[in-house]
């Protein structure tokens, strides 16, 4: 049975994907039970609708010398309805995330930088943007989670 569009097959093949996107289209076929040609066309289908957003590599952020992580809300002051202060900050390269928000902080974003003074720079740019007046940010100690995995789940109910 479907749900949001996806069928049982669907479901496991994004969450055999979402485990190891490298996984081979063969591999995908022998552990749902479907020929690799039919898995090939679901797999093409999901990346049509808008299901597959891409692959990506995850790299180590301390490999790269980003060992702090934060989270910046940011009040901005655009017209209602409009993002263009959320389009200025995902421009920053060390803005990973850029969430708009109900409530007074218009933002809540995710960075990584290297130490401290890198975020000090950071929320300087962030600042210098016309339309923001003011920031509250809250740094990473550690994560006990972090993933972009989704839950995907077999439920059949409508």
């Amino acid at each position: 049975m479907r749900k949001n569009g996806l069928d049982d097959t669907d479901r496991q093949i994004l969450t055999l994907m979402q485990g190891n996107a490298r996984i081979s289209n063969a591999e995908i076929a022998r552990q749902v039970g479907k020929a690799p040609s039919a898995v090939l066309e679901r797999i093409r289908k999901l990346e049509v609708n808008g299901v597959i957003l891409g692959y990506e590599t995850r790299i180590n952020p301390k490999a790269l010398g980003l060992g702090l992580t934060a989270f910046t809300y940011v009040h901005a002051e655009d017209a209602v309805g409009s993002t263009r202060s959320g389009r200025e900050l995902a421009e920053l390269p060390e803005v990973l995330e850029v969430h708009h928000t109900a409530g007074q902080d218009a933002y809540l974003i995710k960075v990584r930088v290297g130490d401290t003074e890198d975020l000090g720079k950071l929320l300087r740019k962030i600042g210098s943007i016309d339309s923001v007046r003011d920031t509250r940010t809250t740094i990473v100690l550690g994560s006990v989670k972090e993933t972009i995995e989704l839950a995907i789940t077999n439920d059949t109910q409508d």
